[in-house]
């Protein structure tokens, strides 16, 4: 091979290696701007619209078991009321850092009592799914409970395994103390979806 061809194929070959170079460059600040955008959005996301939680303890199986980690929709109540059967979280006002799961089951300005094992809204029996098995404690409802305006009373879905709004140390949980429905189970990931309410 001749000196031209030879440098030629030298030039080529220094040309192509810069190219990757470039290439590889170009992949890494991709890749870096990539990762920028997710952990940016991971920000906003548990800082303005979710909350990351877990689940410790029994008192919501069959729904959620302990040890299952949730993410908490923390802008829907900001465009409608909280509803009848929504899982929410709330802090408990007597142990720092400490949040509860539970079930919404009386709204704002309705009578909830718990007597005979079963609960009772305005007098009725409540129609419901979760928490078949009767109440071994009714607590603070024993007697009729008017919920005011933005109250609500929460209860377990294993009921006799909760310490809920029955339990004067809970109690009303009021609007403002709600930090959002619980929304998304992100862990096991076998049961990874998002969860129902009603």
């Amino acid at each position: 091979m001749s000196r031209r061809g030879r440098r030629g194929r030298e030039n080529a070959l220094a040309e192509e290696f810069e190219e990757k170079e470039r290439t590889l460059g170009q992949e890494l600040v991709s890749m870096l701007l990539y990762m920028a955008v997710v952990l940016g959005m991971t920000f906003l996301v548990i800082t303005f619209l979710g909350q990351r939680t877990y689940v410790s303890g029994d008192s919501m199986k069959n729904m959620l078991e302990d040890g299952d980690n949730l993410i908490v929709d923390k802008i829907t109540y900001r465009f409608r009321d909280p509803q009848r059967y929504d899982i929410i979280v709330f802090p408990f006002e007597y142990k720092d850092d400490t949040y509860y799961i539970k079930r919404i089951i009386g709204m704002p300005g309705e009578t909830v009592q718990v007597a005979e094992g079963r609960v009772y809204i305005d007098g009725e029996q409540l129609k419901e799914s979760y928490g078949r098995e009767l109440m071994e404690q009714a607590g603070i409802a024993a007697e009729p409970l008017t919920l005011g305006e933005e109250e609500y009373f929460v209860l377990g879905d294993n009921r006799n395994a909760s310490s809920d709004s029955r339990d004067p140390s809970v109690g009303i949980i009021h609007r403002d103390k709600i930090i959002g429905r619980a929304w998304l189970r992100i862990w096991p990931l076998q049961k990874f979806g998002i969860l129902k309410h009603q």
